[in-house]
């Protein structure tokens, strides 16, 4: 009775229907699996409840697809299209996320197909690896603090065009003007400039140099906001 309640309708005597025990075995794999690498996620990172979530139950929404497509060509090519139309209506997610939500698919897939000991191995090592290159700075540190932005205020009857270019070439490694805004009723204007500093100690001193250039008037400098930390 029970194996005739999960059987499908269109099944036929050749069709190769799954056990509930095995079912239950491979979702419970993959829930766990989801699990582990929600866990693993969530350490040290900077996370959000939605994506832990997702990312706890992604393998086992996977699992069963790949169970349920089981070997049919057909199913499997119309799967694929229905997932190709899934449209993601947040805001983009960082490499990491990306790079997670891969990791969970993957150990569903791996699951799906009936290979639980081969899912948790992948899992375990990709979790290990993850939490290692997560302690690794990389240089990404050093790498953010030489990139900058600087909003210059200069007067009016000063030619903006190239007056700091002499010191920008002293000091960094490449400059580049991306935005000129008039301010304070338009006796002024507030230049935006993207830089690479070449030494990130020899900040305070061009900062000096180019007070003693704008006639000492408002200097800011903050870190320089870049599509790469997106990508």
């Amino acid at each position: 009775m029970l194996d005739s309640l999960f059987r499908g309708l269109f099944d036929s005597d050749i069709t190769v229907v799954i056990s509930v025990t095995d079912f239950m075995l491979c979702l419970g794999f993959s829930l766990l699996l989801g699990l582990i690498m929600a866990l693993t996620y969530m350490y040290r990172t900077r996370y959000t409840k939605s994506f832990v979530v997702t990312l706890a139950l992604l393998p086992a929404v996977v699992c069963v697809v790949i169970m349920l497509v089981n070997g049919n060509v057909g199913t499997g090519v119309a799967v694929a299209g229905a997932f190709s139309l899934v449209r993601f209506r947040s805001v983009p997610g960082t490499a990491k996320e990306i790079c997670t939500l891969f990791l969970a698919m993957g150990a569903g897939l791996i699951a799906g197909m009936g290979y639980l000991g081969f899912a948790v191995l992948f899992t375990v090592v990709m979790c290990a690896m993850f939490l290692l290159y997560n302690r690794l700075d990389l240089g990404a540190k050093k790498n953010a603090a030489s990139y900058k932005t600087f909003h210059i205020t200069i007067p009016e009857d000063l030619d903006y065009t190239d007056i700091f270019d002499d010191i920008f070439q002293s000091y960094t490694t490449s400059h580049e003007l991306v935005c000129v805004k008039t301010t304070n009723m338009g006796s002024m204007f507030r230049l935006t400039y993207n830089v690479t500093l070449r030494d990130i100690t020899k900040e305070k001193a061009m900062i000096d140099k180019l007070r003693c250039r704008n006639g000492n008037l408002e200097i800011s400098v903050s870190r320089q906001e870049s599509m790469i930390s997106e990508l």
